[in-house]
């Protein structure tokens, strides 16, 4: 429906239909005063800090007074500028003669208003007014200028109006009401307006301009939230006059729209700073299946962060993503929560103005996974955590305010026919992907991308979005895999330089790339974390001194008759005296099976103290023997304590506690 909040401040004096705007005056020819127009964004809208194609607000430009044209006599025109203290980022349409046509749109007296509200015609105009078609200028470059699409002055039932050709009075057809805008940097022109004074009291010409877009990331917003100012300062130039009283505007409010969390599998805490942990000698795995490593979250700051395609026009479930034929979103001055601003279908371009190519996308970049590590993630958002069902299964209704999302093939992959290009679920929770579905994401070069889309969601709350991260490894020790390594994630919105596009491109007007486009504001963060399995042991007493000698064993028994993982790793002994006086010393590498000896007196000389060995492989295990020389008088015996080994799983072998015993 129509949010008359956007007409009220700039059409106060109308008194025609519902506050809609009566855009033609009697034609008399009695002066009603200077002509005299004011501009307002009536709605600023909260702008995201991290968006490249913001839409801003509407600006609508209301003008009283002025003086009657005679009939058939060719409006005169003014060229209208918009310029932000940023890059102008409407898709390029490149129509209409004009290479940098956009859809950026003038619509002249909220022209296709008045049929689509529920009531009668404006009974003294019909077709003409908020009842004209929405009729595009077939010139951008000229507009309605010399050349181009000329509107001539008229009258009807004794109202002033455009007409598309110098008829009779009394009769023709109403010129063009939609013009294109022309972008050049930080400015949006629209050339060739035409003027019609209204001339009389109670009535008001209107020029609508909507679907300009942004690149807010280049403003940043260094305030508090919210306070940052999107700013719209409006030119008037051409051969005629047309005074704005107030020309620069507050175009919205720009605040950093999303905030990102990371939480353990079970979602009932943070993720542990180094990430979920895997050990290199034991298969990460449930039941077969992967198993849950982290929950992640993405948080948006304002109501409207998240948006879908165009806003839901049934109760069918994802019917705010439709695009063929474009949802009916052409009614000037009307809100739309959605990426798709006024959708415009006239231009006779494959792309409608105002249409985005897909709704909100929130991306998960994994960086540096290490070598044997598969990454699985939901293809929905989930309800609470990694352990079961808890998908939330369908989508929701369209209309419904269920908060959903799916994951889809690519950052920048247009909704085909409406629909977002979804990934179906390969595997799921112990199998079943009924229970939670989930997708393997292929891993190059240890990067990978998870991309979800938001298809349902609600503008009137605070909506949180997560998404279960799944991982599994098979150990293979022998072949070091999985590889040690700490693997990193970011969050952000998408699609994001520099894959699909460069930072330089995205910031300006294309007509080549997709709609939204972002920043990425992102920090890297770590996620999964790939261990060696390592054995400390306690040597409580090392002597080399008074006569004194001591024997150390270690014995690398992941070798054994029940098939553990085999390794084969370096141990490094760290001596404590008090003194700090004698170094670390690390052995070559112990072979699985086998036994390092050495003495005090040739790794220690002189020290008299306890000694830790941090081994590299799973199942050391120490003997130390302390004697006087020749162990002729005193010889003492005892085993290293195993001081790290709780639990310790021999592959899929039941967990053997690794205690101080064996």
């Amino acid at each position: 429906m129509v949010d008359f909040r956007r007409w009220i401040t700039a059409l106060a004096v109308l008194a025609i239909f519902v506050g809609l705007a009566g855009a033609q005056v009697p034609g008399n020819g009695v002066q009603n005063g200077a002509l005299t127009c004011a501009a307002n964004v009536a709605v600023p809208p909260a702008i995201r800090a991290e968006g490249m194609t913001e839409n801003i607000g509407d600006i609508l430009i209301a003008c009283t007074g002025g003086g009657a044209q005679p009939v058939g006599n060719p409006l005169p025109t003014v060229n209208i500028t918009v310029s932000l203290g940023t890059n102008v980022t409407s898709r390029l349409l490149g129509n209409n003669g004009a290479t940098n046509s956009s859809e950026a749109l003038l619509i002249i007296n909220e022209a296709g208003a008045s049929t689509r509200v529920g009531g009668p015609l404006v009974p003294l105009l019909p077709n003409f007014g908020p009842d004209a078609p929405q009729t595009l200028c077939n010139n951008s470059a000229v507009g309605a200028g010399l050349n181009g699409c000329t509107e001539y002055a008229n009258t009807i039932n004794g109202y002033q109006v455009a007409t598309v050709s110098p008829s009779p009075a009394g009769t023709g057809t109403a010129g063009p009401t939609v013009f294109q805008g022309l972008v050049t940097g930080n400015q949006v022109t629209f050339n060739g307006i035409p003027v019609l004074a209204p001339v009389s009291a109670g009535v008001a010409t209107t020029y609508r301009i909507t679907n300009i877009r942004a690149n807010a990331s280049g403003l940043g917003g260094g305030g508090l939230s919210g306070t940052t100012q999107l700013l719209a300062s409006i030119s008037i130039s051409g051969s005629t006059s047309l005074p704005v009283n107030n020309p620069v505007l507050i175009a919205g409010f720009i605040q950093a729209g999303l905030t990102v969390a990371y939480q353990n599998n079970n979602n009932t805490g943070g993720l542990s700073s180094g990430g979920f942990g895997i050990t290199q000698c034991n298969s990460f795995n449930s039941s077969g299946s992967p198993s849950g490593g982290a929950v992640i979250q993405f948080k948006e700051n304002f109501g409207t962060a998240f948006k879908t395609r165009v806003q839901p026009t049934s109760a069918t479930p994802g019917s705010g993503q439709l695009g063929a034929p474009p949802a009916a979103q052409n009614i000037p001055g009307t809100i739309y929560n959605s990426e798709s601003g006024f959708i415009y279908t006239g231009t006779n371009t494959s792309v409608p103005a105002g249409l985005a190519d897909y709704g909100t996308r929130l991306k998960a970049a994994f960086n540096n996974i290490p070598a044997g590590v598969r990454i699985f993630v939901s293809t929905v958002n989930i309800a609470t955590n990694t352990s079961g069902a808890n998908a939330l299964g369908t989508a929701p209704a369209g209309n419904s305010t269920s908060s959903y999302a799916v994951l889809v093939a690519s950052e920048a992959a247009p909704d085909a026919n409406g629909f977002p290009p979804v990934l179906s679920s390969t595997t799921g929770v112990n199998g079943s992907p009924a229970t939670l579905g989930l997708t393997e994401l292929p891993v190059s070069g240890g990067s990978a991308i998870a991309v979800w889309e938001v298809i349902n969601t609600n503008p009137s709350a605070l909506e949180t979005f997560q998404f279960a991260i799944f991982a599994q490894t098979s150990a293979n020790v022998p072949n070091n895999s999985p590889a040690p390594g700490t693997g990193t994630i970011n969050l952000s919105f998408a699609p994001t330089p520099t894959i699909p596009f460069s930072a330089t491109a995205g910031s300006a007007a294309l007509g080549s790339l997709t709609i939204p486009r972002f920043a990425d504001t992102s920090t890297a963060r770590n996620l999964v974390n790939v261990a060696i399995c390592q054995t400390l042991l306690l040597f409580p007493f090392v002597t080399n001194q008074s006569g004194f000698d001591t024997g150390i064993a270690i014995a690398n028994t992941s070798q054994d008759p029940v098939g553990t993982q085999t390794q084969a790793g370096t141990c490094t002994l760290t001596w404590y005296d008090g003194t700090g006086k004698t170094p670390a010393l690390t052995t070559g590498s112990i072979a699985a099976g086998t036994v390092y000896t050495t003495l005090a007196s040739t790794s220690a000389s002189g020290f008299q103290g306890y000694m830790f060995a941090l081994c590299n492989f799973q199942y050391a295990h120490g003997f130390a023997f302390v004697s006087d020389i020749g162990a002729r008088n005193l010889a003492m015996g005892y085993l290293a304590l195993v001081v790290n080994g709780s639990v310790i799983n021999r592959n899929s072998a039941s967990p053997a506690s690794e205690g101080i015993n064996q």
